[in-house]
């Protein structure tokens, strides 16, 4: 199935945004390691989080998780702490992101993880118990995931666990959003430059409410800089403990201001204060996809590093992004893995093209917005991966003034 997006006559612009997927998932396992877990409020309605719900009731020892690699690396750690015998796996897809550091690191501090099929790859079957902890030493240059499914589990080891992060960090927010609901659930950390340190402790029930999520309002950001329209997103706050909340920040030299209500955030248009883009987007991954289509659509040549990550995401997300622009005549440079370019080249675009979205919710919705410069606007192959994140994704751009139509 594919969607034809095309632009609103005149864009409506009060969203009601998702909440946080991030935060959902940390606050799930961080519940479930209470011992007394509460209702939490204002949960996600992503796949990625109702898979890791349904996961969480353990009502057998086997796990699907699908496309939702939260899940697969949270899941891991938590198994590898409850006592049993359990199996792990998911899409195809996910059969081929790896795993490696994340079970090693576990067989390291007690765990017995077992690769069931290719070599540190899911699916895995996963011998509880409880881990001994101790010291160990990881590549800071990791998705943070690992590095958040060890800390969420470190106090329930028996000696309390001390993380070593080797050479550079990526992903610094994901791993303070962790360590701060750790520490909304009862556990104190230690993080000192490249050590993290825990010591055993039990966690508290506590009552949550989840925020909603920045990485959503991204798109919304998009489509204000490709628009000229001020646009309202509800649910969000100035202090956020979410690292993409920087959205707001990045995107004011784009020509996008951000005003603070009670109710969340009023983009309005701004004068553009940059010609070409330089950013590091080591600590924002997510937000990578949303500024390079931006650019490219505002014509603002970039040099974006600290993209390492985005190899091992939904897709390779960096030669995804290279195919798709191509499409619409733009020719991206990538190299070391890790930096994506635009220096302004073009290539003749197709007629009618067809974005693919790799089973990836984020080149779906980092790509619609395209529908706002393109008369015959734009085509979205397998739409529905928004559901990962954002599940009323097309919905809001419909209530916003879209229209889109089924082909």
């Amino acid at each position: 199935m594919n969607y034809i997006i095309k632009s609103p006559l005149l864009l409506k612009s009060t969203i009601a945004l998702p909440s946080s997927k991030s935060i959902s998932n940390r606050a799930l396992i961080l519940n479930a390691l209470s011992g007394c877990p509460q209702a939490i409020q204002n949960l996600s309605d992503c796949d990625d989080t109702e898979v890791l719900m349904k996961a969480l009731d353990f009502e057998n020892c086997n796990f699907d998780i699908k496309a939702a690699g939260t899940a697969m690396r949270f899941l891991t750690a938590l198994l590898s702490t409850k006592k049993g015998s359990w199996t792990i796996t998911g899409t195809e897809r996910m059969k081929n992101r790896p795993i490696r550091l994340l079970a090693e690191a576990l067989k390291n501090l007690g765990g017995n993880v077992e690769y069931m099929e290719k070599d540190g790859f899911p699916p895995l079957r996963i011998h509880g118990c409880q881990l001994l902890g101790g010291k160990i030493s990881m590549s800071g240059n990791v998705s943070s995931q690992y590095i958040s499914a060890l800390l969420m589990i470190a106090p329930l080891m028996k000696e309390g666990l001390t993380l070593e992060l080797e050479g550079n960090i990526i992903s610094k927010p994901y791993i303070h959003l962790t360590i701060e609901l750790m520490k909304v659930f009862g556990v104190d950390t230690d993080w000192n430059e490249h050590t993290i340190h825990i010591r055993p402790q039990t966690y508290k029930p506590v009552a949550f409410t989840i925020e909603s999520d920045w990485s959503a309002a991204s798109y919304w950001y998009e489509i204000a800089a490709l628009s000229k329209t001020d646009i309202v997103l509800e649910g969000l706050f100035e202090k956020s403990l979410q690292g993409d909340s920087a959205v707001r920040r990045l995107f004011r030299p784009l020509g996008i201001n951000t005003a603070f209500t009670p109710k969340g955030v009023v983009l309005s248009q701004a004068n553009r204060e940059t010609k070409m883009m330089e950013y590091n987007f080591e600590d924002e991954p997510d937000l990578a996809q949303t500024f390079v289509v931006t650019c490219c659509l505002l014509h603002i040549p970039f040099h974006f590093t600290g993209l390492q990550s985005l190899k091992i995401k939904e897709t390779d997300r960096i030669e995804a992004l290279k195919k798709e622009l191509r499409k619409l005549g733009y020719q991206l440079k990538d190299s070391c893995n890790s930096i994506l370019i635009w220096d302004g080249s073009r290539c003749q675009a197709e007629t009618d093209p067809i974005i693919s979205t790799y089973e990836d919710h984020r080149m779906a919705m980092a790509f619609a917005p395209t529908a706002l410069l393109r008369q015959q606007g734009i085509t979205i192959a397998n739409p529905e991966v928004v559901s990962k994140s954002y599940p009323h994704y097309w919905e809001d751009l419909q209530k916003a003034g879209f229209t889109i139509e089924q082909q």
